[in-house]
């Protein structure tokens, strides 16, 4: 029997800010018309608090099915998911989807406090938060900006600073900088480090990127092809704070990034994404 806990809280001390998510031989099967389909199968994985947490694997893996069972939005089939903070009380969570997610008849700043409206918050408390976010991403002029008004790597700032206004425990990321060009992606990736060493969040995030997984990972998880289950988890060794420079300058990037490669493309071949 598939189970997804969030115990009752076990102490009455503050939490630490980065949630802990456990993974013990966790599946998720679809049932369609033709039949039964296994999206992933027996997942293990322990994020600790404030890890970032990289994933790749071939496409049709379940990378965006996991992510989407450790948010909540499904459920998985088999085995135990443990999503809590750090003293055993439930974590909560915000996700940054890939593409645009803005709502378009809201202005900037309304679309970083809208979580806040739902939740209750004053006026006065969602703008100070909002404020306060904008400084974060950098976009302290264009709260009153509307979406289309922006780039689209200001758009997935702004998206990453809604997903922050309800303080979550755990941030998921499901491949936000993939439809970025080259040089915003690069400037983002460094802006998401910087707002992660400030706030101590733990977070997950999915990337086809090697490069990007480097850059910003504590670890990388490397999935199968379908269905996906883990293949290896290697940890990355550059220290912190980062930069994409010192990253890509370390002796060891090549290497890993070698070692990386070698395993996922062994994967992605064995998908028979490249057989004619």
């Amino acid at each position: 029997m598939a189970q997804v806990i969030h115990p009752e809280p076990a102490s009455s001390q503050t939490p630490q800010a980065g949630a802990q998510v456990i993974a013990r031989h966790v599946s998720r099967r679809f049932t369609t018309q033709t039949g039964s389909v296994d999206a992933c199968i027996d997942v293990n994985l322990t994020v600790d608090p404030g890890q970032f947490v990289v994933i790749v694997g071939p496409s049709g893996c379940g990378k965006s099915t996991f992510l989407r069972m450790v948010a909540g939005l499904d459920s998985p089939t088999g085995g135990e998911l443990l999503v809590t903070q750090q003293d055993g009380s439930p974590a909560s969570n915000a996700m940054v989807f890939h593409g645009r997610t803005l709502f378009p008849w809201l202005t900037i700043r309304d679309n970083i406090a809208y979580g806040l409206r739902l939740s209750g918050m004053s006026r006065s408390g969602r703008r100070n938060r909002a404020e306060e976010l904008l400084d974060l991403v950098g976009l302290s002029r264009f709260g009153d900006a509307w979406p289309h008004q922006l780039s689209e790597g200001m758009r997935q700032r702004v998206s990453i600073a809604r997903a922050l206004a309800m303080d979550p425990t755990l941030l998921l990321m499901d491949e936000p900088f993939g439809a970025l060009d080259e040089q915003t992606r690069f400037i983002l990736q460094e802006e998401l480090l910087r707002i992660w060493e400030k706030s101590g969040k733990t977070v997950l995030f999915v990337t086809h990127s090697i490069d990007e997984a480097l850059i910003l990972a504590d670890k990388i998880v490397i999935m199968s092809a379908h269905p996906g289950t883990i293949r290896e988890v290697i940890d990355v060794p550059f220290p912190r704070p980062r930069s994409l420079t010192d990253v890509r300058s370390d002796p060891q990037f090549a290497e890993l990034f070698t070692t990386t490669w070698t395993t996922l493309r062994d994967e992605v071949e064995s998908g028979g994404a490249f057989r004619g």
